[in-house]
């Protein structure tokens, strides 16, 4: 139904070896239809770009999309140009759409990819693939001497970084060096994320969560929360409610003011097997906070904030909490919110 937080993670880590590297000449702009905002037909000497690749089905991109919105209010009139690429889209009928219902928390260009003579797309082939970004929603700069200055992920790009590349005064050398360090790190997080998943596989708990502090000390503080969304997953896979409140308490209380991550740690306990009754309280406090932050608007966080109350109990609260979201929902998702609501109506979980 939706994108894990944990896969948008650790999707994000390179696994290819990559060709198009921070401090090369920028690729060629090969997009399809622009469906928004003036056409860009190449880079520009006194301007800097950010290309942000996204698509209509990515939960987190939606999130991204209205920090990219401000970065493009704040630096537009100071020669920074953003273009909201789309990539591996399942319809690209619905992205006119979509843009549409984000109204102005999504004012900037966007593009089609250009899938003539390759389906995957140009520029997810000569971007996305070349860099091998594997993950979206992802981030490139190109700054006014048409290399690219920096990689990754748009809620970690900082605005010093882009004043930096605006005013000529970024080391795009240092940026380089630090890439490929970044790059040193992330395959060993691959390794400990396969180690991982091959320890879950075996129920061989102690070596999982071992390769999981690993990963800890591997990717620092900020990636804390990640890590114990993860942590909360195993631990509710092997039934331990006891270790699983503890971590879900925890992570519960961090990153509050993002929506789609509290409706995330609602969502996994929701679809757990047996959760507890304290970890369904947190759930329908995380739930509740997504909501409130969305004031009632994503269809999503509020079929979360159903699930939650049927696996709680309340029947009569999930079916009118379901009928809400079916009414907010967009045409992509309509029939899988209206199966939802039948199943309620009828009294059981709908079908995964």
């Amino acid at each position: 139904m939706r994108l894990a937080i944990l896969a948008t993670a650790m999707m994000a880590f390179s696994l290819n070896a990559a060709t198009l590297k921070v401090g090369d000449p920028a690729p060629k702009l090969e997009t399809g239809k622009w469906i928004q905002g003036e056409p860009v037909k190449a880079f520009e000497k006194d301007k800097a770009y950010i290309v942000e690749f996204w698509a209509t089905w990515c939960g987190p991109c939606r999130t991204t999309i209205p920090h990219l919105n401000e970065l493009h209010n704040k630096f537009k009139d100071k020669g920074l140009v953003v273009i909201g690429q789309d990539v591996w889209e399942q319809d690209e009928a619905e992205v006119p759409k979509f843009v549409k219902q984000m109204g102005n928390k999504m004012t900037y260009r966007v593009a089609l990819d250009d899938k003539s003579g390759n389906t995957k797309g140009k520029m997810a082939a000569n971007w996305m693939e070349a860099a091998g970004q594997n993950g979206i929603p992802s981030a490139f700069i190109v700054d006014k001497g048409g290399k690219i200055a920096w990689i990754g992920h748009p809620m970690t790009l900082k605005e010093k970084t882009i004043e930096e590349i605006l005013a000529g005064t970024f080391d795009v050398n240092q940026a380089a060096a630090d890439s490929e360090k970044k790059k040193a790190q992330e395959g060993k997080v691959n390794d400990a994320w396969r180690n991982y998943n091959v320890a879950t596989k075996s129920k061989d708990w102690n070596k999982a969560e071992g390769h999981l502090k690993e990963m800890e000390e591997l990717l620092g503080e900020d990636e804390r929360a990640n890590i114990d969304m993860i942590r909360l997953r195993m631990n509710l896979t092997k039934e331990d409610a006891a270790a699983a409140e503890k971590i879900a308490a925890r992570v519960a209380s961090s990153q509050q003011e993002n929506a789609q991550f509290q409706n995330q740690i609602a969502w996994t306990i929701a679809t757990a097997s047996s959760p507890s009754k304290t970890l369904l309280e947190i759930a329908e406090k995380s739930a509740t906070r997504a909501n409130d932050l969305e004031k009632g608007r994503d269809a999503s966080i509020l079929d979360t904030v159903a699930r939650v109350q049927f696996v709680k109990g309340d029947k009569v609260g999930a079916v009118a909490t379901q009928e809400k979201a079916l009414a907010v929902a967009d045409d992509r998702t309509k029939k899988e919110m209206q199966k939802t609501l039948e199943a309620y109506k009828a009294g059981r979980l709908p079908e995964e």
